[in-house]
């Protein structure tokens, strides 16, 4: 059963997909996956073509029954009870799956985050978001669910050089189109020098969007491992060996911690700063993959996160680290 599901979970977040491609994602011989698709052909769960293969509409209605059941076999409820005890996080909410192993892993915590969105946003809310690739894959399927309409979307950060489509800036964009809402844009550098920072945020424009995020009602972000933010910043290698010696695990907000949650260093970082979510009544953080489970104990020991939206691969792992039986 879980590998049929992991199966059609890679053939919808991949559609149209080749054989080829479906195997090397999970892992298997093409000689296997041919045997797979046919069983799920003759069961009318896929449509195969000559670009590819993708699910048919029972296919879809067939993958949310198995997701309740894979949920329940690996008794998430448990799992989800005893980790938010142990991180003193009012709630998690844990997907099948590690990001890690398998990419539509992404796709689950999008949805995940989405429908929980869905549930808490009101008439009216300021929903602050952070940039990163797993907060553009949720802004995406945001597009998908009934929220409500009255919404304002500002960024908490500016950009850090990189790919635009993973700014802050572009995934509110994108929420506010989503939510045919409105939004906000911090139009500068997430990094700058520090003797230029306070005339950065001194700029009306700049200071009203922060102060705008730091009056939000909601707040959604992720959390990158110490050496990914590191590498996303543009430190060399000395300057990362550095880092790591310090004992960095994980970053957020621009502050990167150890894996007690104490901060071993400081960015000059333009949006808010770790200390304003204290004044957002909600906050969501998301993230997965196994190798995420260290920076997501040290980000959530920090005691800002209401609710941790996260993957099967990084709950076992902080299972293991706790020592939670």
């Amino acid at each position: 059963m879980e590998r049929r599901y992991n199966l059609l979970k890679v053939i919808q977040s991949e559609a149209p997909i080749g054989r080829r491609f479906i195997a090397s994602r999970l892992g298997s011989s093409e000689r296997v996956i041919r045997g797979e698709l046919d069983v799920l052909r003759d069961q009318g769960l896929i449509v195969t073509s000559s670009v590819g293969v993708r699910l048919s509409a029972q296919g879809e209605k067939v993958l949310m029954v198995l997701q309740a059941m894979i949920r329940e076999f690996h008794d998430f409820d448990y799992l989800e009870r005893k980790l938010a005890a142990a991180l003193g996080v009012g709630k998690m909410i844990i997907v099948p799956g590690d990001v890690d192993s398998n990419v539509s892993g992404k796709r689950d915590l999008a949805e995940a985050t989405a429908r929980y969105l869905k549930d808490v946003l009101k008439d009216g809310d300021i929903l602050a978001v952070s940039g990163g690739t797993t907060l553009a894959r949720v802004a995406e399927a945001v597009s998908g669910q009934d929220l409500p309409r009255n919404i304002t979307v500002v960024p908490v950060r500016g950009g850090l050089g990189e790919d635009a489509r993973i700014h802050a800036n572009s995934i509110a964009v994108s929420l506010a189109e989503s939510l045919r809402g409105s939004y906000r844009q911090l139009q500068a550098p997430e990094d700058v020098s520090p003797c230029y920072l306070e005339q950065i945020i001194s700029e009306p424009r700049i200071r009203e969007v922060i102060a705008l995020g730091r009056r939000a009602n909601v707040l959604v972000h992720g959390i990158g491992t110490a050496e990914e933010m590191a590498r996303r910043r543009g430190f060399d290698d000395e300057s990362l060996m550095e880092l790591i010696a310090e004992g960095a695990v994980g970053e957020a907000f621009g502050c990167y911690f150890d894996a007690q949650g104490n901060i071993v260093r400081n960015t000059s970082s333009v949006g808010l700063r770790l200390e304003d979510l204290e004044r957002i009544p909600l906050v969501i953080t998301v993230g997965g993959g196994r190798s995420k489970a260290w920076a997501v104990m040290a980000v959530l020991s920090r005691g800002y996160c209401d609710v941790c939206i996260t993957d099967e691969g990084v709950a076992r792992r902080l299972m293991s680290i706790k020592k939670i039986t």
